[in-house]
């Protein structure tokens, strides 16, 4: 069972794992996330950001270390990791590698409610959605294969792999969500097709 974190935002978990390597200001945390691609994981703005920090200073896991004014820019005051944070990083680290949390994807909700459209809508609307999961899987693989050429670490694309895995995954759901319509034998179609006053599909259409 996930703890509850004095501050469970998970850019707060960027913050401290940035702040490990080096006292940084907002502005240079921000610069950061975005330099290395967490930007896609983790939404957030320089509002939020400085918003997660002064949070991360009131638990105690942070703690300024130096103020100072470059040019005519407002002060930036430089924050780095306390103790307390390190232990937080590593704990929450630890959790949501090891323990699988209960997510509520969109998807899904439209999934559990997919009835109320017609079975040759929705068959439509699963090959733009295939069209559109290959496009991000062709994306993803070429800022990979990118960065591979480049030297980059596997480590550090590993995240980038686990988005792939997941949209390979869908890709296969959606293929075979169509086939299931569109078979008769599965007979998934018949009284869906009825209740919206259109023919069920015919047998002869395959999935893409």
């Amino acid at each position: 069972m996930a703890k509850k974190r004095k501050v469970g935002n998970l850019l707060a978990l960027a913050v401290l794992s940035y702040l490990r390597q080096k006292p940084m200001h907002p502005y240079e945390l921000s610069r950061t996330l975005r330099d290395n691609g967490d930007a896609r994981s983790i939404k957030f703005t320089h509002g939020s950001l400085y918003m997660v920090v002064q949070q991360l200073a009131k638990a105690g896991f942070v703690t300024d270390v130096d103020t100072h004014r470059e040019g005519q820019r407002p002060e930036r005051t430089v924050y780095a990791l306390t103790d307390s944070g390190r232990e937080e990083l590593h704990d929450w680290l630890r959790e949501l590698v090891e323990e699988p949390e209960h997510e509520y994807p969109r998807f899904v909700a439209a999934l559990s409610l997919i009835g109320a459209l017609p079975p040759s809508e929705v068959l439509e609307l699963l090959r733009r959605r295939l069209d559109r999961l290959a496009e991000q899987r062709a994306e993803i693989r070429t800022l990979i294969d990118d960065a591979t050429g480049k030297g980059v670490p596997g480590l550090f694309l590993i995240e980038e792999e686990y988005r792939l895995a997941l949209l390979e995954t869908e890709s296969s759901f959606a293929e075979r969500f169509i086939a299931q319509i569109t078979d008769p034998r599965t007979d998934w179609a018949g009284g869906w097709a009825e209740f919206h006053g259109e023919p069920a599909p015919n047998g002869e259409e395959k999935a893409p």
